[in-house]
């Protein structure tokens, strides 16, 4: 990728959409204002940092040739070597961050999202983890004040889940998630275990961009919906009303059951948000297996089966093994608090696998 030639044209873009918003050259329908104002609003801060780069570049020329000038004063010329160093050592990460701008943006990222966490193998302990998962990413929306909303779940009564769902809103809120789908697995000794033996259970992490009615279209012809009757953990019923919902998309066989509202009509409103979630996600997933064969540049594909992380809390560590990065501060993770650190490293990881497959 010649960069110069690549930030020459987006600075020719983004004069181009200027001039065509204020109508000097021509004028433009509402729609076509609508789609340049937001190509242009996208464009602004790469700009920016573009304008910042060659600020840099066009300071360091300066200073190289006033340097290198025989005829300067010799305190001026060793102002100016100063001031070279100083530049070229801000130039790297101005570059990286061009780079970064320049990167094909995930039409997901500003998505709210819906999380789904299930046990996997292991029983109890394993339906255990996955509450405690779900509440680590509850913390964690909290801390970066996201709104968690509770879609439905299945708990054991013994303190664990079989699976739970919410949808998580905010800023960003999918390009920080995106990453955690895929197996996670806690070697620890359970409180049931009497002989001390550590063991190792699992649960599965799903991360879909919440999708709006315009993403993608359902026909009602194809939902099946079924209504019963709530049920609490043990079977015990929680509702007299056939409240609860199931829905099944016929054409892929998709099933979602929510019954945690009270109301029919609320429990198939967020039924239909998680179904239309989920396709949505299915759809991306087979775009982007068109686009490209192996995923190997990515940190992670999304698949639920590829186990990415393990807690071990006898060790106090937390190791992703994506990018091969352990923290030892387990119980800052578990808190939410600490979970930053492995999504930033994360999405630094993408972004430069993604630069290197540009190169």
């Amino acid at each position: 990728m010649n960069l110069d030639l690549t930030l020459d044209r987006v600075l020719a873009r983004h004069a181009e959409l200027s001039a065509m918003l204020a109508g000097e050259a021509g004028t433009t329908d509402s729609q076509s204002f609508v789609r340049m104002s937001k190509e242009l609003a996208e464009l602004d801060p790469v700009v920016a940092g573009i304008k910042a780069l060659r600020q840099v570049q066009a300071e360091m020329e300066d200073a190289q040739s006033l340097k290198d000038d025989p005829d300067a004063d010799a305190d001026m010329k060793a102002l100016a070597e100063e001031e070279f160093y100083a530049l070229k050592e801000r130039l790297p990460s101005l570059e990286r961050a061009v780079q970064v701008s320049l990167l094909p943006k995930d039409e997901a990222d500003e998505k709210n999202a819906i999380l789904e966490v299930r046990a996997g193998t292991g029983g109890e302990e394993a339906a255990l983890f996955a509450a405690e998962l779900f509440r680590m990413y509850e913390r964690y929306a909290a801390l970066r004040g996201w709104r968690f909303e509770l879609l439905g779940g299945n708990d054991t009564g013994l303190g664990g889940v079989k699976e739970a769902t919410a949808s998580i809103s905010g800023r960003g809120v999918f390009a920080r998630l995106k990453f955690e789908s895929g197996v996670h697995r806690v070697q620890r000794v359970p409180q049931t275990e009497a002989g001390g033996r550590i063991h190792t259970s699992a649960a599965t992490v799903a991360v879909l961009p919440e999708a709006e009615e315009v993403d993608i279209e359902i026909d009602e012809k194809d939902l099946r919906v079924d209504v019963f009757r709530s049920q609490g953990s043990g079977g015990q019923s929680v509702n007299t009303t056939d409240s609860a919902v199931r829905i099944t998309h016929l054409p892929t066989n998709t099933v979602v059951q929510c019954q945690d509202e009270k109301s029919q009509h609320k429990n198939k409103a967020q039924a239909m948000k998680v179904l239309r979630a989920r396709l949505y996600e299915a759809e991306r997933a087979a775009r982007d297996a068109e686009r490209s064969a192996d995923r190997k540049g990515q940190v992670g594909s999304g698949d639920r089966s590829e186990r990415i992380r393990t807690y071990n809390f006898p060790q106090g560590r937390v190791t992703d093994h994506r990018i091969n990065l352990t923290l030892h501060k387990i119980d800052k993770v578990m808190e939410g608090e600490a979970l930053d650190e492995l999504v930033e490293a994360l999405i630094a990881a993408d972004q430069a696998a993604r630069l290197a497959e540009m190169e």
